[in-house]
């Protein structure tokens, strides 16, 4: 068994992107600069992002992320899937730090320990802290805020199975009572449908994204639970919007879409990417 070391080291830089942090750098920035957006109106409070190796869906997380560049927040909460089964419904580091080519971004292990403990002594929900963990979901997220953001952040991440809206509910209530910053972003973590053709796969895809921009947490539960379109991170999705919704946020607006065929060009087998905004729109002007 290997120890818990502070710093979580990065079980992916130079195979999910580069290990080299001009390069990485370099195409992060690329990718940021050539996002073509809608207009966005609104506060940002929250994203959604794909999770794939950045040369698949690198230019589609570039939407999501171009929609806070500049930004500052003081904490970030990253919400994946966990792609290992395991009997729990939300898992969280034992690590103080995430290490990236770009740096180390600290824990709020005080959070950590603050939710864990509220889980276990007021919830029937099961938690797992893990170490020297191999989940790519959560930390291919990570360079993107690191070249995105304005100054320094801390980071709660959570990773979590298949939870359906009322688990997420309960546990959206318990992260916001917990959270004292005002200055928090929300990243959800997921790819879309796996290895359908292409035709079928933005079938599916666009029921998916269509039902998350309606901002209904069961209404996106009810879409993959029927077979009519689906996500990896369905959990991270249905957490982030309940987190999101106490924050104050009343918009999902869906940024664009795209599949692994764009690099691979093989149609037969696709993966499906999507990037969104969770917004809190502006008041309308008086007077």
């Amino acid at each position: 068994m290997q120890p818990i070391q502070e710093v979580r080291p990065s079980p992916i830089a130079g195979f999910w992107y580069s290990k080299d942090p001009g390069k990485l750098t370099q195409e992060i920035d690329s990718f940021l600069r050539n996002s073509i957006l809608e207009t966005v109106n609104g506060r940002v409070m929250g994203i959604l992002a794909p999770h794939a190796g950045y040369r698949y869906s690198g230019k589609t997380a570039g939407l999501a992320f171009q929609t806070i560049v500049g930004k500052q927040f003081d904490l970030v909460v990253v919400i994946s899937p966990f792609h290992q089964y395991v009997d729990t419904d939300v898992l969280t580091t034992a690590h103080r730090y995430y290490a990236t080519p770009l740096g180390e971004i600290p824990v709020d292990q005080e959070l950590v320990q603050k939710f864990l403990k509220v889980l276990k002594t007021d919830t029937q929900y099961k938690s797992l802290v893990i170490a020297n963990d191999e989940e790519h979901a959560l930390e291919i997220e990570l360079p993107f805020l690191q070249r995105a953001l304005t100054g320094s952040f801390s980071l709660l991440p959570l990773m979590v199975r298949s939870i359906d809206p009322q688990t997420a509910r309960d546990l959206a209530k318990i992260l916001n009572r917990l959270i004292d910053s005002a200055s928090v972003l929300i990243v959800a973590s997921t790819d879309l449908s796996h290895f359908y053709p292409q035709t079928e796969a933005e079938r599916l895809d666009g029921n998916m994204l269509t039902q998350i921009e309606t901002f209904s947490s069961d209404a996106v539960y009810e879409t993959e639970r029927k077979g009519k379109g689906y996500a990896c991170g369905l959990g991270a999705i249905l957490l982030a919007m309940e987190m999101v919704k106490i924050m104050g946020a009343d918009q999902v607006k869906i940024l664009g879409h795209s599949t692994s065929a764009a690099e691979t060009g093989d149609t037969n087998s696709v993966v499906g990417y999507g990037a969104g905004v969770f917004l809190q729109k502006k008041p309308a002007e008086t007077g």
